[in-house]
Protein backbone atom coordinates (compact mmCIF):
# COMPACT_ATOMS: atom_id res chain seq x y z
CA UNK A 1 0.00 0.00 0.00
CA UNK A 2 1.15 3.60 -1.39
CA UNK A 3 1.83 6.78 1.42
CA UNK A 4 -1.64 7.80 -0.76
CA UNK A 5 -3.73 5.11 0.12
CA UNK A 6 -6.01 5.90 2.94
CA UNK A 7 -7.37 3.00 5.23
CA UNK A 8 -9.99 3.14 8.07
CA UNK A 9 -9.58 -0.05 9.60
CA UNK A 10 -13.07 -0.78 11.77
CA UNK A 11 -13.64 -3.21 14.07
CA UNK A 12 -14.49 -6.78 12.75
CA UNK A 13 -17.67 -7.48 14.57
CA UNK A 14 -19.87 -10.89 14.76
CA UNK A 15 -21.02 -12.13 11.40
CA UNK A 16 -24.97 -11.93 11.26
CA UNK A 17 -27.35 -14.56 11.58
CA UNK A 18 -30.50 -15.87 10.66
CA UNK A 19 -32.28 -13.16 12.99
CA UNK A 20 -30.69 -10.34 11.20
CA UNK A 21 -31.24 -11.94 7.70
CA UNK A 22 -34.79 -11.80 8.86
CA UNK A 23 -34.51 -8.10 10.30
CA UNK A 24 -33.62 -7.36 6.97
CA UNK A 25 -36.19 -8.70 4.47
CA UNK A 26 -38.46 -7.02 6.98
CA UNK A 27 -36.48 -3.68 6.62
CA UNK A 28 -37.26 -3.91 2.87
CA UNK A 29 -41.15 -3.47 3.12
CA UNK A 30 -40.38 0.42 4.01
CA UNK A 31 -37.57 0.82 1.65
CA UNK A 32 -39.69 -0.50 -1.24
CA UNK A 33 -43.08 1.35 -0.08
CA UNK A 34 -41.51 4.40 0.33
CA UNK A 35 -39.49 4.02 -3.45
CA UNK A 36 -42.76 3.26 -5.01
CA UNK A 37 -44.64 6.00 -3.61
CA UNK A 38 -42.07 8.07 -6.02
CA UNK A 39 -43.91 6.69 -8.94
CA UNK A 40 -47.47 5.16 -7.65
CA UNK A 41 -49.29 7.95 -8.73
CA UNK A 42 -48.49 7.94 -12.50
CA UNK A 43 -51.54 6.05 -13.46
CA UNK A 44 -53.66 7.01 -10.72
CA UNK A 45 -53.72 10.80 -11.49
CA UNK A 46 -56.70 10.91 -14.10
CA UNK A 47 -58.61 8.74 -11.72
CA UNK A 48 -58.08 11.47 -8.56
CA UNK A 49 -58.47 14.26 -11.06
CA UNK A 50 -61.93 13.12 -12.01
CA UNK A 51 -63.13 12.14 -8.75
CA UNK A 52 -62.01 15.35 -6.83
CA UNK A 53 -61.48 17.97 -9.65
CA UNK A 54 -58.41 19.51 -8.19
CA UNK A 55 -57.33 22.73 -9.83
CA UNK A 56 -54.03 22.70 -12.36
CA UNK A 57 -51.94 23.70 -9.25
CA UNK A 58 -53.83 20.93 -6.60
CA UNK A 59 -52.83 18.46 -9.01
CA UNK A 60 -49.47 19.17 -9.16
CA UNK A 61 -48.84 18.98 -5.59
CA UNK A 62 -50.62 15.80 -5.11
CA UNK A 63 -47.95 14.57 -7.28
CA UNK A 64 -44.54 16.57 -6.10
CA UNK A 65 -45.18 17.25 -2.66
CA UNK A 66 -44.30 13.46 -1.65
CA UNK A 67 -40.67 14.10 -2.98
CA UNK A 68 -40.38 17.34 -1.93
CA UNK A 69 -41.47 16.97 1.69
CA UNK A 70 -39.17 13.48 1.58
CA UNK A 71 -36.24 15.70 0.19
CA UNK A 72 -36.33 18.13 2.31
CA UNK A 73 -36.51 16.35 6.02
CA UNK A 74 -34.48 13.70 5.17
CA UNK A 75 -31.02 15.32 7.02
CA UNK A 76 -33.37 16.34 9.53
CA UNK A 77 -34.68 12.52 10.64
CA UNK A 78 -31.45 11.49 9.90
CA UNK A 79 -29.98 13.03 12.22
CA UNK A 80 -32.89 12.71 14.68
CA UNK A 81 -32.67 8.83 14.25
CA UNK A 82 -29.03 9.17 15.67
CA UNK A 83 -30.45 10.54 19.05
CA UNK A 84 -33.46 9.29 19.78
CA UNK A 85 -32.89 5.38 18.27
CA UNK A 86 -33.40 4.78 14.64
CA UNK A 87 -35.59 1.76 15.77
CA UNK A 88 -38.04 4.37 17.15
CA UNK A 89 -38.03 6.37 14.85
CA UNK A 90 -38.59 3.81 12.16
CA UNK A 91 -41.56 2.42 14.04
CA UNK A 92 -43.06 6.01 14.52
CA UNK A 93 -42.45 6.87 10.92
CA UNK A 94 -44.03 3.92 9.84
CA UNK A 95 -46.99 4.60 12.08
CA UNK A 96 -47.68 8.17 10.37
CA UNK A 97 -46.88 6.35 6.68
CA UNK A 98 -49.79 3.75 7.43
CA UNK A 99 -52.23 6.32 8.95
CA UNK A 100 -51.83 9.01 6.15
CA UNK A 101 -52.02 6.23 3.48
CA UNK A 102 -55.62 5.31 4.90
CA UNK A 103 -56.59 8.90 4.65
CA UNK A 104 -55.18 9.34 1.27
CA UNK A 105 -57.07 5.99 0.06
CA UNK A 106 -60.57 7.70 1.06
CA UNK A 107 -60.15 11.78 0.61
CA UNK A 108 -62.95 13.58 -0.08
CA UNK A 109 -61.28 16.87 -1.43
CA UNK A 110 -57.96 17.30 -3.18
CA UNK A 111 -56.83 19.29 -0.22
CA UNK A 112 -56.65 16.19 2.12
CA UNK A 113 -55.18 14.31 -0.31
CA UNK A 114 -52.08 16.57 -0.40
CA UNK A 115 -52.01 16.77 3.04
CA UNK A 116 -51.71 13.30 3.44
CA UNK A 117 -49.04 12.66 0.55
CA UNK A 118 -47.42 15.61 2.86
CA UNK A 119 -47.84 13.34 5.45
CA UNK A 120 -46.51 10.33 3.46
CA UNK A 121 -43.63 12.73 2.61
CA UNK A 122 -42.51 12.97 6.56
CA UNK A 123 -42.98 9.49 7.07
CA UNK A 124 -41.10 8.24 4.26
CA UNK A 125 -37.99 10.82 5.36
CA UNK A 126 -37.85 8.63 8.55
CA UNK A 127 -37.81 5.20 7.10
CA UNK A 128 -35.32 5.63 4.52
CA UNK A 129 -31.95 6.92 6.42
CA UNK A 130 -33.47 4.46 9.64
CA UNK A 131 -33.32 1.22 7.60
CA UNK A 132 -29.85 1.97 5.82
CA UNK A 133 -28.28 2.97 9.70
CA UNK A 134 -29.86 -0.34 11.07
CA UNK A 135 -28.20 -2.43 8.62
CA UNK A 136 -25.04 -0.70 9.76
CA UNK A 137 -25.88 -1.62 13.42
CA UNK A 138 -26.72 -5.44 12.65
CA UNK A 139 -24.16 -6.29 9.99
CA UNK A 140 -21.20 -5.33 11.64
CA UNK A 141 -19.02 -7.84 9.19
CA UNK A 142 -17.93 -6.08 6.17
CA UNK A 143 -18.60 -8.43 3.87
CA UNK A 144 -22.07 -8.90 5.13
CA UNK A 145 -22.99 -5.53 5.16
CA UNK A 146 -21.75 -5.60 1.44
CA UNK A 147 -24.28 -7.99 0.74
CA UNK A 148 -27.24 -6.35 2.41
CA UNK A 149 -26.62 -2.87 1.19
CA UNK A 150 -26.74 -4.38 -2.71
CA UNK A 151 -29.84 -6.08 -1.74
CA UNK A 152 -31.02 -2.59 -0.40
CA UNK A 153 -30.27 -0.97 -3.76
CA UNK A 154 -31.85 -3.14 -5.44
CA UNK A 155 -34.93 -3.12 -3.69
CA UNK A 156 -35.00 1.16 -3.62
CA UNK A 157 -34.20 1.42 -7.38
CA UNK A 158 -36.46 -1.74 -8.46
CA UNK A 159 -39.48 0.06 -6.25
CA UNK A 160 -39.52 2.79 -8.71
CA UNK A 161 -40.21 0.71 -11.27
CA UNK A 162 -42.83 -1.42 -9.86
CA UNK A 163 -44.72 1.26 -7.99
CA UNK A 164 -46.30 2.85 -11.98
CA UNK A 165 -46.71 -0.97 -13.14
CA UNK A 166 -48.57 -1.37 -9.57
CA UNK A 167 -50.62 1.56 -9.65
CA UNK A 168 -51.86 1.08 -13.24
CA UNK A 169 -53.16 -2.78 -12.35
CA UNK A 170 -55.00 -1.68 -9.34
CA UNK A 171 -56.38 1.54 -11.21
CA UNK A 172 -57.78 -0.85 -13.72
CA UNK A 173 -59.72 -3.07 -11.47
CA UNK A 174 -60.21 -1.33 -8.49
CA UNK A 175 -60.32 2.43 -7.21
CA UNK A 176 -57.87 4.89 -6.78
CA UNK A 177 -57.60 4.91 -3.41
CA UNK A 178 -55.84 1.41 -3.78
CA UNK A 179 -52.80 2.65 -4.59
CA UNK A 180 -52.59 3.83 -0.92
CA UNK A 181 -54.07 0.89 0.70
CA UNK A 182 -51.10 -1.65 -0.40
CA UNK A 183 -48.89 0.32 2.28
CA UNK A 184 -51.20 -0.75 5.24
CA UNK A 185 -50.41 -4.89 5.49
CA UNK A 186 -47.15 -4.00 5.05
CA UNK A 187 -46.46 -1.47 7.59
CA UNK A 188 -48.44 -3.23 9.73
CA UNK A 189 -46.12 -6.37 9.72
CA UNK A 190 -43.11 -3.69 10.42
CA UNK A 191 -44.79 -2.81 13.74
CA UNK A 192 -45.73 -6.70 14.94
CA UNK A 193 -42.37 -7.89 13.83
CA UNK A 194 -40.07 -4.36 13.82
CA UNK A 195 -39.50 -4.56 18.02
CA UNK A 196 -38.89 -8.10 17.84
CA UNK A 197 -35.82 -8.32 15.52
CA UNK A 198 -34.42 -5.17 15.10
CA UNK A 199 -31.88 -3.94 17.41
CA UNK A 200 -32.31 -0.04 18.81
CA UNK A 201 -29.47 2.03 18.18
CA UNK A 202 -28.46 5.45 18.77
CA UNK A 203 -25.62 7.51 19.35
CA UNK A 204 -24.55 7.10 22.56
CA UNK A 205 -23.66 11.04 23.28
CA UNK A 206 -25.20 12.87 20.27
CA UNK A 207 -25.19 16.49 22.02
CA UNK A 208 -28.41 18.83 21.77
CA UNK A 209 -30.44 18.55 18.65
CA UNK A 210 -29.48 21.84 16.99
CA UNK A 211 -33.10 23.19 15.87
CA UNK A 212 -31.62 26.13 13.80
CA UNK A 213 -30.72 23.03 11.41
CA UNK A 214 -33.94 22.00 10.50
CA UNK A 215 -35.11 25.24 8.88
CA UNK A 216 -32.00 25.83 7.17
CA UNK A 217 -31.44 22.51 5.35
CA UNK A 218 -34.75 22.97 3.98
CA UNK A 219 -34.39 25.96 3.00
CA UNK A 220 -31.53 24.79 0.66
CA UNK A 221 -32.75 21.52 -0.20
CA UNK A 222 -36.65 22.24 -1.05
CA UNK A 223 -36.08 25.49 -3.38
CA UNK A 224 -33.62 23.62 -5.09
CA UNK A 225 -35.30 20.84 -6.02
CA UNK A 226 -38.17 22.44 -7.04
CA UNK A 227 -36.23 24.77 -9.34
CA UNK A 228 -34.75 21.56 -11.00
CA UNK A 229 -38.02 20.06 -11.64
CA UNK A 230 -39.76 23.37 -12.94
CA UNK A 231 -36.74 23.72 -15.09
CA UNK A 232 -37.37 20.64 -17.03
CA UNK A 233 -41.02 21.29 -17.17
CA UNK A 234 -41.57 24.48 -18.02
CA UNK A 235 -37.74 25.71 -19.48
CA UNK A 236 -35.66 28.05 -18.10
CA UNK A 237 -37.89 30.98 -16.61
CA UNK A 238 -36.80 33.69 -13.74
CA UNK A 239 -38.79 32.56 -11.14
CA UNK A 240 -36.96 29.16 -11.36
CA UNK A 241 -33.38 30.50 -11.41
CA UNK A 242 -34.24 32.99 -8.76
CA UNK A 243 -35.45 29.76 -6.71
CA UNK A 244 -32.26 27.94 -6.88
CA UNK A 245 -30.16 30.27 -6.47
CA UNK A 246 -32.11 31.00 -3.08
CA UNK A 247 -31.69 27.53 -1.74
CA UNK A 248 -27.48 27.62 -2.92
CA UNK A 249 -27.84 30.29 -0.58
CA UNK A 250 -29.49 28.71 2.62
CA UNK A 251 -27.29 25.81 1.39
CA UNK A 252 -24.20 28.08 2.22
CA UNK A 253 -25.74 29.19 5.30
CA UNK A 254 -26.45 25.32 6.52
CA UNK A 255 -22.87 24.56 5.96
CA UNK A 256 -21.41 27.49 8.37
CA UNK A 257 -24.21 26.80 10.55
CA UNK A 258 -22.47 22.79 10.80
CA UNK A 259 -19.10 24.11 10.79
CA UNK A 260 -19.87 26.43 13.72
CA UNK A 261 -22.22 24.87 16.03
CA UNK A 262 -21.20 22.90 19.50
CA UNK A 263 -23.45 20.08 18.05
CA UNK A 264 -23.94 20.49 14.51
CA UNK A 265 -27.02 18.02 12.80
CA UNK A 266 -24.03 17.48 10.52
CA UNK A 267 -21.22 16.66 11.73
CA UNK A 268 -18.37 17.95 9.31
CA UNK A 269 -16.13 14.79 10.53
CA UNK A 270 -18.41 13.10 8.79
CA UNK A 271 -16.79 14.26 5.52
CA UNK A 272 -13.15 13.54 6.78
CA UNK A 273 -13.94 9.78 6.70
CA UNK A 274 -11.55 8.40 3.90
CA UNK A 275 -13.83 7.93 0.92
CA UNK A 276 -17.02 9.29 2.16
CA UNK A 277 -17.16 12.60 0.55
CA UNK A 278 -16.18 10.78 -2.98
CA UNK A 279 -19.14 8.07 -2.18
CA UNK A 280 -21.34 10.97 -2.20
CA UNK A 281 -20.30 12.66 -4.91
CA UNK A 282 -20.27 9.89 -6.97
CA UNK A 283 -23.19 8.64 -5.75
CA UNK A 284 -25.30 12.01 -6.87
CA UNK A 285 -23.88 11.43 -10.67
CA UNK A 286 -25.58 7.93 -10.61
CA UNK A 287 -28.79 9.11 -9.77
CA UNK A 288 -28.10 11.97 -12.27
CA UNK A 289 -27.90 9.24 -14.87
CA UNK A 290 -30.35 7.69 -14.00
CA UNK A 291 -33.08 9.73 -13.53
CA UNK A 292 -32.31 11.76 -16.58
CA UNK A 293 -32.86 8.57 -18.77
CA UNK A 294 -36.00 7.87 -17.46
CA UNK A 295 -37.51 11.14 -18.36
CA UNK A 296 -37.30 10.34 -22.04
CA UNK A 297 -37.73 6.44 -21.97
CA UNK A 298 -41.00 6.85 -20.77
CA UNK A 299 -42.24 9.26 -23.13
CA UNK A 300 -40.49 7.69 -25.87
CA UNK A 301 -42.51 4.40 -25.10
CA UNK A 302 -46.29 6.41 -24.89
CA UNK A 303 -45.44 9.18 -26.89
CA UNK A 304 -43.43 8.17 -29.65
CA UNK A 305 -44.29 4.16 -29.75
CA UNK A 306 -47.79 4.91 -28.95
CA UNK A 307 -48.24 2.28 -26.22
CA UNK A 308 -50.67 3.02 -23.52
CA UNK A 309 -49.28 4.24 -19.90
CA UNK A 310 -50.21 0.61 -18.40
CA UNK A 311 -48.29 -1.27 -21.75
CA UNK A 312 -45.61 1.23 -21.59
CA UNK A 313 -45.09 0.70 -17.72
CA UNK A 314 -44.97 -3.22 -18.58
CA UNK A 315 -42.86 -2.80 -21.14
CA UNK A 316 -40.93 -0.74 -18.87
CA UNK A 317 -40.33 -3.62 -16.44
CA UNK A 318 -38.00 -5.68 -18.58
CA UNK A 319 -34.88 -3.30 -17.95
CA UNK A 320 -35.37 -4.26 -13.95
CA UNK A 321 -34.64 -7.59 -14.56
CA UNK A 322 -30.72 -7.27 -14.88
CA UNK A 323 -30.83 -4.88 -11.77
CA UNK A 324 -31.26 -7.58 -9.66
CA UNK A 325 -27.40 -9.12 -10.58
CA UNK A 326 -26.02 -6.28 -10.99
CA UNK A 327 -25.26 -5.24 -7.12
CA UNK A 328 -24.71 -9.44 -6.23
CA UNK A 329 -22.30 -9.08 -8.97
CA UNK A 330 -20.52 -5.93 -7.67
CA UNK A 331 -19.94 -6.64 -4.21
CA UNK A 332 -19.18 -10.68 -5.30
CA UNK A 333 -16.36 -9.13 -7.60
CA UNK A 334 -15.10 -6.62 -4.57
CA UNK A 335 -14.92 -9.25 -2.13
CA UNK A 336 -13.06 -11.98 -4.74
CA UNK A 337 -10.45 -9.12 -4.25
CA UNK A 338 -11.45 -7.12 -7.16
CA UNK A 339 -10.20 -3.37 -6.66
CA UNK A 340 -13.70 -1.09 -5.65
CA UNK A 341 -12.37 1.31 -7.91
CA UNK A 342 -11.92 -0.76 -10.75
CA UNK A 343 -15.43 -2.08 -10.10
CA UNK A 344 -16.86 1.44 -9.86
CA UNK A 345 -15.27 2.50 -12.67
CA UNK A 346 -16.76 -0.49 -14.56
CA UNK A 347 -20.03 0.45 -13.42
CA UNK A 348 -19.87 4.24 -14.72
CA UNK A 349 -18.62 2.46 -18.03
CA UNK A 350 -21.67 0.30 -18.60
CA UNK A 351 -23.90 3.04 -17.80
CA UNK A 352 -22.22 5.13 -20.48
CA UNK A 353 -22.64 2.59 -22.78
CA UNK A 354 -26.11 2.34 -21.95
CA UNK A 355 -26.68 5.92 -23.15
CA UNK A 356 -24.41 5.48 -26.36
CA UNK A 357 -26.71 3.08 -27.15
CA UNK A 358 -29.58 5.29 -26.56
CA UNK A 359 -28.37 7.20 -28.91
CA UNK A 360 -28.90 5.40 -31.90
CA UNK A 361 -32.61 4.82 -31.43
CA UNK A 362 -34.84 5.63 -33.76
CA UNK A 363 -38.55 6.48 -33.60
CA UNK A 364 -38.96 2.90 -34.17
CA UNK A 365 -36.59 1.34 -31.76
CA UNK A 366 -38.24 -0.45 -28.76
CA UNK A 367 -35.90 -2.90 -28.18
CA UNK A 368 -32.96 -0.96 -28.39
CA UNK A 369 -34.27 1.53 -25.87
CA UNK A 370 -35.25 -0.85 -23.55
CA UNK A 371 -31.51 -3.05 -23.88
CA UNK A 372 -30.31 0.05 -23.55
CA UNK A 373 -32.51 0.75 -19.99
CA UNK A 374 -31.36 -2.26 -19.10
CA UNK A 375 -27.37 -1.75 -19.73
CA UNK A 376 -27.63 1.80 -17.81
CA UNK A 377 -29.35 0.68 -14.97
CA UNK A 378 -27.30 -2.22 -14.69
CA UNK A 379 -24.36 -0.11 -15.07
CA UNK A 380 -25.22 2.26 -12.66
CA UNK A 381 -26.96 0.14 -9.84
CA UNK A 382 -23.57 -1.57 -9.56
CA UNK A 383 -22.07 2.22 -8.73
CA UNK A 384 -25.09 3.09 -5.73
CA UNK A 385 -24.39 -0.35 -3.85
CA UNK A 386 -20.50 0.35 -3.63
CA UNK A 387 -20.67 3.85 -2.99
CA UNK A 388 -23.60 2.64 -0.65
CA UNK A 389 -21.57 0.62 1.35
CA UNK A 390 -18.14 3.16 1.00
CA UNK A 391 -19.91 5.51 2.52
CA UNK A 392 -21.69 3.67 5.55
CA UNK A 393 -17.97 1.56 5.86
CA UNK A 394 -16.39 5.17 6.30
CA UNK A 395 -19.10 6.51 9.09
CA UNK A 396 -18.87 5.68 12.07
CA UNK A 397 -22.00 3.97 13.61
CA UNK A 398 -22.78 6.04 15.88
CA UNK A 399 -23.44 8.81 12.93
CA UNK A 400 -25.00 6.38 10.44
CA UNK A 401 -28.29 8.10 10.43
CA UNK A 402 -26.57 11.32 9.56
CA UNK A 403 -24.55 9.27 7.21
CA UNK A 404 -27.72 7.50 5.22
CA UNK A 405 -29.85 10.72 4.66
CA UNK A 406 -26.36 12.41 2.95
CA UNK A 407 -26.35 9.49 0.80
CA UNK A 408 -30.09 10.12 -0.03
CA UNK A 409 -30.64 13.98 -0.14
CA UNK A 410 -27.58 13.44 -3.13
CA UNK A 411 -29.45 10.98 -4.79
CA UNK A 412 -32.30 13.50 -4.54
CA UNK A 413 -30.12 16.46 -5.56
CA UNK A 414 -28.84 14.34 -8.60
CA UNK A 415 -31.82 13.25 -9.97
CA UNK A 416 -33.15 16.40 -10.15
CA UNK A 417 -30.36 17.98 -11.46
CA UNK A 418 -30.28 14.71 -14.32
CA UNK A 419 -33.94 15.57 -15.25
CA UNK A 420 -33.22 19.15 -15.90
CA UNK A 421 -30.05 19.10 -17.44
CA UNK A 422 -30.20 16.41 -19.63
CA UNK A 423 -34.30 17.36 -20.28
CA UNK A 424 -32.99 20.97 -21.30
CA UNK A 425 -30.41 19.93 -23.86
CA UNK A 426 -33.58 17.46 -24.94
CA UNK A 427 -35.85 20.16 -24.95
CA UNK A 428 -33.37 22.29 -26.74
CA UNK A 429 -32.84 19.51 -29.51
CA UNK A 430 -36.45 19.48 -30.03
CA UNK A 431 -36.98 22.97 -30.59
CA UNK A 432 -34.74 23.16 -32.96
CA UNK A 433 -35.63 20.46 -34.85
CA UNK A 434 -39.15 21.49 -34.88
CA UNK A 435 -40.30 23.60 -38.25
CA UNK A 436 -41.06 26.81 -37.45
CA UNK A 437 -43.99 27.13 -39.77
CA UNK A 438 -45.74 24.32 -36.75
CA UNK A 439 -48.11 25.78 -34.26
CA UNK A 440 -46.54 27.44 -30.90
CA UNK A 441 -47.54 24.40 -28.91
CA UNK A 442 -46.40 22.01 -31.21
CA UNK A 443 -42.44 23.02 -30.85
CA UNK A 444 -42.86 23.34 -27.20
CA UNK A 445 -43.53 19.73 -26.46
CA UNK A 446 -43.80 16.28 -28.07
CA UNK A 447 -47.69 16.29 -25.93
CA UNK A 448 -48.51 19.50 -27.35
CA UNK A 449 -47.67 18.53 -31.00
CA UNK A 450 -49.82 15.35 -30.38
CA UNK A 451 -52.57 16.91 -29.20
CA UNK A 452 -52.38 19.67 -32.21
CA UNK A 453 -51.74 17.04 -34.65
CA UNK A 454 -55.09 15.20 -33.50
CA UNK A 455 -57.02 18.77 -34.22
CA UNK A 456 -55.56 18.79 -37.83
CA UNK A 457 -56.61 17.13 -40.81
CA UNK A 458 -55.46 14.21 -42.05
CA UNK A 459 -51.86 14.17 -43.71
CA UNK A 460 -51.36 17.63 -42.39
CA UNK A 461 -51.89 16.40 -38.51
CA UNK A 462 -49.81 12.97 -39.73
CA UNK A 463 -46.78 15.23 -40.79
CA UNK A 464 -46.73 17.20 -37.61
CA UNK A 465 -47.02 14.07 -35.75
CA UNK A 466 -44.03 12.20 -37.45
CA UNK A 467 -41.73 15.60 -37.19
CA UNK A 468 -42.24 15.83 -34.08
CA UNK A 469 -41.67 12.47 -32.80
CA UNK A 470 -38.42 12.61 -34.91
CA UNK A 471 -37.74 15.79 -33.16
CA UNK A 472 -38.32 14.30 -30.28
CA UNK A 473 -35.82 10.85 -30.56
CA UNK A 474 -33.25 13.49 -31.88
CA UNK A 475 -33.86 15.33 -28.38
CA UNK A 476 -32.74 11.97 -26.86
CA UNK A 477 -29.85 11.11 -28.39
CA UNK A 478 -28.60 14.37 -27.81
CA UNK A 479 -29.57 13.94 -24.33
CA UNK A 480 -27.95 11.01 -24.25
CA UNK A 481 -24.93 11.61 -26.07
CA UNK A 482 -24.53 13.94 -23.08
CA UNK A 483 -25.40 11.33 -20.64
CA UNK A 484 -22.49 9.20 -21.77
CA UNK A 485 -20.11 12.11 -21.31
CA UNK A 486 -21.12 12.93 -18.08
CA UNK A 487 -20.97 9.00 -16.57
CA UNK A 488 -17.76 9.08 -18.62
CA UNK A 489 -16.06 11.55 -17.08
CA UNK A 490 -17.32 10.19 -13.83
CA UNK A 491 -15.66 6.74 -15.02
CA UNK A 492 -11.91 8.82 -15.21
CA UNK A 493 -13.26 10.71 -11.48
CA UNK A 494 -13.77 7.29 -9.71
CA UNK A 495 -10.30 5.84 -11.28
CA UNK A 496 -8.48 8.63 -9.88
CA UNK A 497 -10.20 9.31 -6.42
CA UNK A 498 -11.20 5.45 -5.45
CA UNK A 499 -7.62 4.44 -6.22
CA UNK A 500 -6.17 5.66 -3.06
CA UNK A 501 -9.23 4.48 -0.43
CA UNK A 502 -9.30 1.03 0.99
CA UNK A 503 -11.85 1.01 4.00
CA UNK A 504 -12.58 -2.44 5.70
Amino acid sequence: MTNSTCTTEHPAGPRAGRREWTALGVLMLPLLLVSMDVSVLYFAVPAISADLEPSGTQQLWIFDIYAFVLAGLLMTMGSLGDRIGRRRLLLGGAVAFGAASLVAAYADSAETLIAARAVLGIGGATLMPSTMALIRTMFTDSAQRAKAIGLWSGVMTAGVALGSVMSGVLVEYFWWGSVFLVNLPAMALLLVLGPILLPESRDPAPGRFDWPSVPLSMAAVLPVIYGLKELTADGPHVEYVVSITVGLLFAALFVHRQRTAANPMISPALFRGPGFAPAVVLNLVSAFGMMGSAYFTTQYLQSVLGKSALEAALWALLPSVPIGMAAPLATSLVQKGVDRAHVVTAGFAIAAAGYALLALAGTDSMWLVLTACGVLASGIVMVLSQMTDLAMGAAPAERAGSASSLLETGTEFGGALGMAVLGSIGTAVYRHEMPSSAPAPARETLGGALAVAGQLPGRTGDALAVAAREAFTSGMQGAAVAGAVVLTGAAVAATATLKRVRVK
